[in-house]
């Protein structure tokens, strides 16, 4: 007769030597200005940025299932709070990108209350029309330059910081914090009661709502901090840019067709999968993009091969291979001790 100890944990060996190297690393990026030149921290900042939008749209998509084509929107609406608010009412540039994310919240909930009404096709759909019209509504104000755009008032800049270094060390701070922001909520998230109602949505929404998970209140509350959290990032987006106009602000490609890439081939439904899919798309676009539009079929040659060769992208490839997590959210059955008897 046999028996054996074992417990319930969700943590790993692996989980627990990549917290330690993620914090070496974290440290290596904090001090990143006093080692990096100014184009690495400014391709490190545009990294960091994409990072907090491709984590937000995951969430989104591969956990609430609401697949969005129209992001953009809450992008270019959190760039122009960041403009409107700094130019017509005087607000400090990091008090503005706070007070984006408050509108962006506030914004997103008479559109979700709209769009939640469609399903499917028709939902993507939706999101694209209400990007549209907030393009087309932000072109007609001509105290931000209407269709033109408007750039950041010298003024405003300096009042970031008195040097040209140091505004630029502070906007790289910026993006890292969001990324590290974004990236530890969402892991917070989804280990909480409503990330879980959230996972039971993801994998049977007919039993999630058989067992009294309301649903659409889930859904929707992904939707608003989701919306939120886009906006500031936005807002940090053209406060690096320094200039603003609405084709930039609500780029479809820019904004959402490239962030879909970086979810898919990095592997939609996971934390690691946005971050694996940021560092592909990055090196591919360093390396390619002299090519011209060559790049962009590479990027759909790559995106082809990788939805072929391993539908739930490459951390999906390698969780199922390795049979690990960076980002434990479930729990798992390991054995702490075993003894034998008769």
């Amino acid at each position: 007769m046999s028996y054996q100890d074992v417990d319930v944990t969700r943590n790993s060996k692996a989980a627990r030597i990549a917290g330690i190297l993620g914090a070496f690393v974290l440290i290596m990026l904090i001090t990143a200005p006093w080692w990096a030149g100014r184009a690495d921290l400014r391709l490190m900042g545009e990294l960091f940025l994409y990072l907090s939008l491709a984590s937000l749209w995951n969430l989104m998509a591969g956990y609430a299932g609401l697949v969005s084509v129209g992001q953009q929107a809450y992008v270019g609406f959190g760039g122009y709070m960041l403009f409107a608010l700094t130019i017509l009412l005087g607000l400090h540039p990091l008090l503005a990108i706070a007070a984006a994310g408050v509108f962006g919240a506030l914004a997103s909930i008479p559109v979700a209350t709209l769009i939640f009404r469609l399903r499917g096709a028709y939902f993507a759909i939706g999101t694209w029309v209400i990007a549209e019209v907030f393009r087309l509504s932000f072109a007609q104000i001509s105290a931000l330059g209407g269709g033109s755009g408007s750039s950041l008032p010298v003024g405003i800049v300096k009042s970031l910081a008195g040097s040209r270094s140091a505004r630029e060390s502070l906007s790289y701070w910026l993006a890292l914090g969001a990324a590290v922001l974004v990236v530890t909520a969402v892991y917070l998230f989804l280990r909480s009661r409503q990330g879980l109602a959230l996972t039971a949505i993801r994998d049977n929404e007919l039993a999630a709502g058989s067992l009294g998970i309301d649903i659409w209140r889930t859904k929707f509350v992904v939707y608003v901090v989701t919306s939120a959290l886009t906006a500031m990032v936005g807002a940090l987006i053209f406060l690096q840019k320094l200039r603003i106009s609405p084709d930039a602000a609500f780029s479809v490609n820019d904004w959402t067709a490239f962030v879909i890439f970086i979810v898919v081939i990095g592997g939609i439904g996971t934390i690691e999968g946005p971050i694996i899919g940021t560092l592909i798309f990055f090196a591919l676009r360093e390396t390619l993009a002299d090519l011209g539009t060559i790049y962009l079929m590479v990027l759909g040659l790559v995106a082809i091969v990788v939805m072929l060769r391993a539908p739930k992208g490459v951390w999906g490839f390698i969780r199922a291979r390795f049979d690990t997590q960076l980002f434990p959210l479930t729990y798992r059955v390991v054995r702490v001790n075993a003894t034998k008897g008769l």
